[in-house]
């Protein structure tokens, strides 16, 4: 009786692509503009003349979001592109987008309760903006819940597309929400004309020297870093998966 053939040690290993040179000057890139940002932010900006050294947090916290939107804003290109083209590819893409938006969001929250204690008096108020931004982190939190509980791949790929594309609602609405709900004690830091802008660091020197460089490195080089990242592990992941399958059903 013929007998099927037994997987050997070498045919359950996974290959290890080699990591892109691109990918490697990003990451060090990200990593030295992180430790520059930090300096800039907590040493060579001046000190704010009416908060004081918590100030400095403004250099973390609002980065932090921008970083955010940038990886939903990936999460509701690739659910977009992956509708209409079905190739993995972008289903990784909005996975990471989520993962590393989501902790860009805590990342925010956290930073903004530690600097709303001291200047608040309280570590957290049902302001429109952080309220929006919480229901922002709770949905994106729900996709990584609904998409561990499905097992269908074509189908969990296709309705985690559609709930990306829709998640990015509360993106928008944590983004514009001051200017909608008015009645919020997070500031309007750019208004329709000098006069109207409010929410300035006057008394603090070196703001934009210390702002520019986070925003820069939070918009673009740290969400695109670990996104990449995340969807070389993704990869690697699917490939283990596919092996204990085949394993098990030998």
């Amino acid at each position: 009786m013929w007998e099927k053939p037994k997987l050997a040690a070498s045919d359950l290993q996974i290959e290890e692509s080699p990591q892109p040179r691109t990918l490697r000057i990003l990451t060090v890139i990200t990593v030295l503009g992180f430790a520059g940002s930090l300096y800039l932010g907590l040493a060579a900006a001046g000190t704010d003349i009416l908060q004081g050294e918590i100030q400095r947090i403004f250099y973390i916290h609002m980065p932090s979001f921008f970083g955010a939107f940038t990886a939903f804003g990936l999460t509701l290109i690739g659910g977009l592109i992956y509708l209409a083209r079905r190739r993995e590819h972008w289903d990784r893409i909005a996975l990471a987008g989520v993962e590393v938006g989501l902790a860009f969001s805590l990342i925010n929250l956290l930073t903004g309760s530690i600097w709303a204690r001291p200047i608040w008096n309280t570590w957290w108020t049902w302001d429109p903006r952080l309220t929006s931004a919480a229901i922002m982190c709770l949905t994106y939190a729900a996709y990584l819940m609904l998409r561990a509980g499905i097992d269908d791949l074509d189908r969990r790929r296709a309705f985690m597309s559609v709930y990306g594309i829709l998640a990015f609602v509360t993106v928008l609405i944590t983004l514009f929400i001051i200017r909608i709900v008015p009645e919020t004690i997070h500031p309007v830091i750019v208004g329709a004309s000098p006069q109207n802008a409010q929410g300035g660091f006057e008394a603090t020197s070196g703001v934009v020297m210390a702002l520019f460089p986070s925003l820069l490195l939070w918009l673009i080089f740290m969400p695109l870093t670990l996104i990449w990242h995340r969807i070389r592990l993704e990869k690697r992941i699917e490939a283990l998966n596919r092996l204990k399958t085949l394993a098990l059903s030998e």
